[in-house]
């Protein structure tokens, strides 16, 4: 580990997608975009396919030859959808001042938008048959691959408005919901904040002055955490109308597809139920006192005097004397070697991430903040965007980021309707990554390189139990009372902090609270994909369970391991799980896990 940061950090090498905008091969394939959902309409046009008020009357060859052509269709629209939509988006969350970008997304959303509408029809045509029908199509050979798209197509094609509806809701979201998501990350990303360093002050972006919670310099930290504050406070009415737009969309469209609750279409989308839900958060609640101990014993650490409670902006303070800082080049072999001792297919992934420049890690201004993986299909690549700053928290997040992207990896070959995974079970392969990497550096180890990589491990631990407590529920109180008016700045901040003093309790310091976590944070500003919180927790203590398992078997366990990501996009989360013996709608489960992580409280208490 050297004490600096290399300067040089790579941006993403986008050659193997486009040239440009104005490159041949972009035009023909959104050109081809555009032929293949006008194929598709027609295909749906000849054959009546939409929502029907009785069962078709079509024999089961007619049928099923019709769902193999939708099925062929779909998943050539998707490829090429995938594709363009990772060079647009990476262009525009790597540089939000692009024009040519901000205008390629809306273009590539309005295409997306009459894709979708055409998608709703087909799961109406499918919720329509029989159930003999739908199960005759799922039996039939050429069609068993997709049998689980069948299945739960049909089953969530009952909470659909009417085509018409559908339609026009798909359309007012364009201008909606979506654009309202899209100013929040165009006004956060762009913000910049002065700040007063090295005897000058200069504008720095609020992504840069973000990342100061990881200095080891703890003014450095806390001045850090002042100016962002400020910084969001410039911007919170306007941000407040985004979140109130999204969550105002999401709540009708949930009322009028006839949902209970917006929380049952996120548990829906993430493939578990209400059960599973209340047994995890129901064992989080029970871990809350052994976290607290945890950040007390922080402060302790760093040297606060005895009784004062930790700041906010300590939650990332680095502890041990080691060098906590690693070069790009000590990076990418940190992570390489230690995803090598798991299999080599997974260090082999990794190599060719870093080496191939699929990662863009240096922050500057216009970037969002953050981190996340993006995948390719068509090039069977993910794109993984960072902001690297050196530190093991930073080191750690590449290994998550590189964990979902080993996850599209063992996905390779798959359909589009095959692939992916609900929140819930992506999360998996990130945080088994995490804990991987962490675990495998412990073991060789000094004193002062475990304190620190323990502390990366519960800061992290700290965050996905915590703190995405607080934000679930922050998000259920926003939903309840957006349901009947808007929402001003101050009400958001008040929510945000009664909602950190219910979790943090007595381990952080209540006048440090963060008020404006609503504002920065991307996750709540999507209106089909709210509740974006527990899955993480779900991700980390699902994973936390695996990886016990994973200490027992052995080099037995990796192909399961391999197995189990594959198939992430073919069931629903419990069946899953069961694979491996666990039964995830009980709280026990959850608490295996979570004395894991007590027991590395115990260990960095000693320390």
């Amino acid at each position: 580990m050297s004490t600096t940061v290399t300067t040089e950090l790579p941006c993403w090498d986008l050659s193997g997608l486009y040239a440009g905008f104005d490159s041949p091969e972009y035009a023909a394939d959104f050109r081809a975009l555009s032929r293949a959902i006008e194929q598709l309409q027609r295909l749906l046009d000849d054959n009546a396919v939409r929502r029907l008020a009785a069962p078709p009357t079509a024999d089961a060859a007619t049928l099923a030859e019709t769902a193999g052509k939708i099925i062929g269709q779909l998943n050539a629209a998707a490829l090429l959808e995938d594709k363009l939509g990772a060079f647009t988006h990476a262009l525009l969350t790597t540089n939000s001042y692009d024009p040519a970008a901000a205008r390629e997304t809306s273009r590539l959303e309005v295409l997306g938008s009459e894709r979708s509408k055409l998608s709703i029809r087909v799961q109406g045509w499918l919720g329509s048959l029989s159930q003999p029908q739908l199960d005759a199509l799922c039996g039939r050979a050429e069609l068993q691959a997709h049998e689980f798209y069948f299945r739960d197509a049909a089953r969530q094609s009952h909470f659909l408005m009417s085509e018409e509806l559908e339609n026009l809701a798909a359309d007012l979201c364009l201008d909606a919901g979506t654009a309202w998501g899209k100013l929040q990350g165009t006004v956060t990303s762009q913000l910049k904040v002065p700040f007063a360093r090295n005897g000058k002050t200069e504008l720095l972006p609020i992504t840069v002055v973000h990342n100061f919670c990881y200095d080891p310099d703890a003014d450095l930290r806390r001045r850090g955490y002042e100016a962002e504050i400020k910084g969001w406070q410039s911007i919170r009415t306007t941000v407040a109308a985004c979140l109130n737009g999204v969550k105002g969309t999401a709540i009708t469209l949930a009322r009028r597809r006839g949902r209970a609750s917006v929380l049952d279409a996120s548990l829906d989308n993430n493939k578990i139920s209400r059960p599973t839900l209340d047994a995890m958060l129901s064992a989080i609640r029970e871990s809350f006192p052994s976290f607290r101990k945890y950040l007390r014993a922080k402060a302790v650490k760093l040297g606060y005097p005895q009784g004062q409670k930790l700041a906010w902006y300590d939650l990332f303070a680095s502890l041990g004397k080691a060098d906590a800082h690693f070069s790009w080049s000590e990076a990418r072999d940190f992570i390489v070697e230690k995803f090598h001792r798991f299999s080599t297919e997974m260090g082999d992934y990794a190599a060719q991430a870093f080496d191939e420049r699929w990662i863009d890690a240096a922050p500057r201004d216009g970037k969002r903040g953050g981190a996340y993986c993006m995948p390719v299909m068509s090039l069977n690549e993910s794109l993984i965007l960072a902001n690297f700053d050196g530190s093991f928290e930073q080191l750690s997040t590449l290994a998550h980021e590189l964990g979902h992207g080993f996850h599209n990896h063992c996905q390779t070959g798959l359909e589009p309707l095959r692939r992916g995974a609900p929140a819930t079970l992506a999360e998996t392969a990130s945080i088994f990554c995490e804990t991987l990497v962490a675990d495998a550096a412990l073991q060789s180890a000094t004193a002062d390189q475990r304190l620190m990589i323990l502390e990366a491990q519960l800061a992290n631990a700290t965050q996905v139990c915590l703190d995405i407590s607080s934000r679930f529920l922050f998000e259920s109180r926003v939903m309840a009372a957006r349901a009947e008016s808007e929402l001003s700045a101050d009400q958001l901040c008040q929510l945000m902090t009664e909602a950190q003093a219910e979790t943090y309790g007595d381990g952080i310091d209540a006048s440090t609270y963060h008020p404006y976590m609503w504002l920065w944070k991307p996750h709540y500003y999507a209106h089909d994909h709210n509740f974006y919180n527990f899955p993480y927790a779900f991700g980390h203590l699902f994973s936390l369970g695996l990886f016990a398992i994973f200490r027992r078997e052995g080099a037995a366990f990796v192909p399961r391991y391999g197995e189990l990501l594959r198939a992430t996009g073919q069931d629903y989360a419990a069946p899953l799980a069961a694979r491996f013996g666990l039964d995830i709608t009980q709280p026990e489960f959850w608490r295996g896990s979570l004395q894991i992580v007590a027991e590395m409280i115990d260990r960095y208490e000693a320390l």
